[in-house]
């Protein structure tokens, strides 16, 4: 082996030894550098737990709930406006009786009565599929929009007079949407488990729900991982009026 430098393989290590040496130091002024530059910059602090540092978790919880304190504003000042609508405007009792109904079409007002509530919820921890069902992938332990949206249409063709999603009534403009399992509604942000309330006759959306194909195909997932699903019923629920803006942003009427 004394003569290993003369043979072919020879030069090669050689030519690979110098740049891996000048490549390790020149990683380490690297490291040493951004040490240096993080001591600076966090001056006695730690970084990982700076309050100003907020994650976009905190960021989506931080707006969910400012959203939600401007519709309670919106709420309480639509409260004032129908206070002073309900002074002597010169409309007759016909007139009146029809602003009522729109705004009870418009979900607006509250509304009480006999109700269905159906919960769905993500499967278990460490979920396993029962015995003749294949293994789950992720995707088939939590809960996706379309499932939400089925319970939702279901309820209405059910005969719903009113619907409300967790604690937020809906309206016709209302969207339903998820982003994975993290539910988006009307600028509010929720996580599993997702409560849906409809008031209307118990048989009807019963009956609305047992026979919705959309449902159907997430109960075999219930029945195979266990993903959650209750369905009550209530003797009298009192939904809440929207309380949200009813201005469309986007869309423009059809003239």
């Amino acid at each position: 082996m004394s003569n290993s430098a003369d043979s072919p393989q020879g030069p090669v290590r050689r030519t690979f030894r110098h740049p891996v040496r000048v490549l390790t130091a020149a990683v380490f002024a690297l490291a040493g550098l951004i040490f240096v530059t993080s001591a600076n910059t966090a001056k006695g602090t730690n970084i990982r737990t700076d309050s100003s540092l907020l994650k976009l978790s905190d960021l989506i919880q931080q707006r969910s709930g400012k959203n939600a304190g401007l519709d309670d504003s919106n709420a309480a000042l639509r409260d004032d406006i129908d206070a002073l609508a309900q002074r002597d405007d010169g409309s007759t009792k016909a007139e009146d009786a029809r602003l009522k109904a729109l705004e009870q079409e418009a979900g607006t007002k509250k509304l009480s009565g006999p109700a269905v509530a159906v919960t769905l919820d993500d499967a278990p921890p460490n979920a396993t599929a029962k015995p003749g069902y294949p293994d789950p992938q992720p995707n088939d332990l939590v809960i996706h929009q379309q499932d939400l949206q089925a319970v939702v249409n279901a309820l209405w063709q059910g005969g719903a007079r009113g619907i409300r999603v967790m604690d937020q009534r809906l309206i016709s403009t209302s969207a339903v949407r998820c982003v994975g399992n993290t539910l988006i509604l009307q600028g509010r942000v929720y996580s599993p488990p997702y409560k849906i309330t409809a008031v209307g006759d118990p048989d009807d959306l019963r009956k609305a729900l047992d026979n919705s194909p959309a449902i159907q195909n997430y109960l075999l997932y219930v029945k195979a991982y266990g993903l959650g699903w209750k369905v009550d019923e209530h003797e009298t629920v009192t939904l809440p009026g929207y309380s949200g803006t009813v201005d469309l942003h986007y869309a423009q009427p059809v003239k």
